[in-house]
């Protein structure tokens, strides 16, 4: 079987290339990519190349298969999982498999580690940690991208699970958001931020009754606000503002204003920016509890925390860095009930787009870059599908189903692609 994939070789080095993937062994299973959501970690694994901490030192002798958010069809089944996986289900991977013997040690992960599995590809094949770690999740719902969608989503639910709060004279750490409580997420209007948002308007379980999203760029504010409204929230039982805090001198007495006067019992912060976190850190409630989310690439990055406040008010801090299996679980669920992430999507392209956009994406606005393995397409904004079909009936049709999804990509959408493409 061969594929097509784009492989790392070294800082900065992608290359997309043909090759013969080797026959599949007992607890190994083959499988077909459909979708790839570019993601900022990929970016600095190209960046970093073999000085990133998932990537192997000898890369440049032995390239490794990039893209971890990916979703597709199974092939065909090793002996070994036979009982447990069939050919045509559709699937997910928990990129962060925490498998001793993988090329990287507990580092391995698929997209930065092995040779043969990545989501830039048209055809992986799966190896046995990533079963054994129960890393393989089945997806029942429409579509394959809202399967792509669920890792990013997933690290959000983790970071929601990971926070903490304690009980005065008791030492538990009760895990998870305050249920009616007040949630502030910083810098939150981004891709990630959007599936946070997503994800706290849809959850059954437990919800804050107050929640604040700022960020300093209005364009992501009202894009955010048109796809998660404030009256949508308030149906879920939620007062849910977006703040524009560059509009504030101080916007740290104007959130803790909006909060009631006490702060926020969870704070997510989004951005790797020093400010920022002293922000969170100063609206925090009694007992307040810090997500820091955001991914920095400075292995010595600091910020000042006030632990006069760590000492007398119980407030905690806490990082997440992706989601687990049972998040990504979780993920796959709600979008089977119905949670649709195509507010997050912004960009559809080829496997011919990965390399630039890749290089790239820091400086491509917008939200998540969708990829689809089997077809060659330039990275296309969702809101030139319209401007583009003056050219091409393709991209009419595009804009006229987009158009029926509120300008969203859409499993409709996805279905014609596929259709015109494959």
């Amino acid at each position: 079987m061969k594929t097509r994939a784009v492989r790392l070789y070294g800082k900065k080095d992608l290359r997309i290339e043909e090759f013969e993937l080797p026959p599949i062994k007992d607890d190994e299973i083959l499988a077909r990519v459909i979708t790839d959501s570019i993601c900022m970690s990929s970016h600095k694994a190209a960046v970093q190349g073999e000085d990133h901490k998932r990537v192997p030192d000898n890369v440049s002798e032995n390239p490794v298969i990039i893209g971890h958010e990916f979703a597709g069809e199974l092939v065909e089944t090793g002996r070994k999982w036979k009982d447990k996986f069939s050919p045509g289900d559709k699937f997910s991977i928990q990129p962060a498999i925490n498998y001793e013997d993988g090329p990287m040690g507990v580092l391995s992960a698929p997209g930065y580690s092995y040779p043969y599995i990545g989501g830039d590809a048209t055809y992986v094949i799966i190896p046995p940690e990533v079963m054994q770690q129960d890393c393989l999740l089945k997806y029942n719902g429409p579509g394959y991208y809202p399967a792509s969608l669920s890792e990013p989503l997933s690290c959000v639910i983790g970071a929601m699970h990971a926070n903490y709060h304690t009980k005065p004279g008791s030492y538990i750490h009760q895990m998870e958001i305050v249920d009616g409580g007040k949630m502030a997420i910083l810098a939150g209007a981004g891709p990630m931020g959007l599936a946070a948002i997503n994800y706290v308007l849809e959850r059954k379980d437990r919800r804050p009754s107050l929640m604040v999203v700022t960020d300093i760029d209005q364009m992501r504010l009202d894009r955010a606000e048109a796809l998660y409204t404030p009256g949508y929230a308030a149906n879920k039982g939620i007062e849910l503002k977006y703040v524009n805090t560059a509009n504030f001198d101080n916007p740290v007495k104007y959130l803790k204003q909006v909060s009631g006067g006490n702060g926020f019992n969870d704070v997510f912060v989004f951005a790797p920016i020093s400010r920022v976190i002293e922000q969170g850190d100063a609206i925090l409630a009694f007992d307040g509890c810090l997500n820091f989310f955001a991914g920095p690439s400075d292995p010595v990055f600091k910020a000042p925390f006030n632990f006069y406040n760590a000492h007398y008010n119980f407030t905690h801090i806490v990082g997440t860095s992706g989601g687990n299996s049972n998040d990504m679980s979780e993920a796959l669920q709600i979008m089977e009930e119905g949670l649709d992430p195509a507010g997050l999507v912004t960009h559809v392209g080829g496997l011919n787009a990965v390399i630039d956009t890749t290089l790239r994406l820091p400086e491509i606005p917008g939200g998540k870059k969708l990829i689809y393995t089997h077809i060659d397409m330039p990275l296309t904004a969702i809101e030139d599908f319209k401007k583009l079909g003056k050219k091409s009936k393709f991209f009419t049709d595009l804009a006229e189903i987009t158009a029926r999804h509120k300008g969203l990509w859409s499993v409709e959408a996805e279905e014609y692609l596929l259709d015109r493409c494959l």
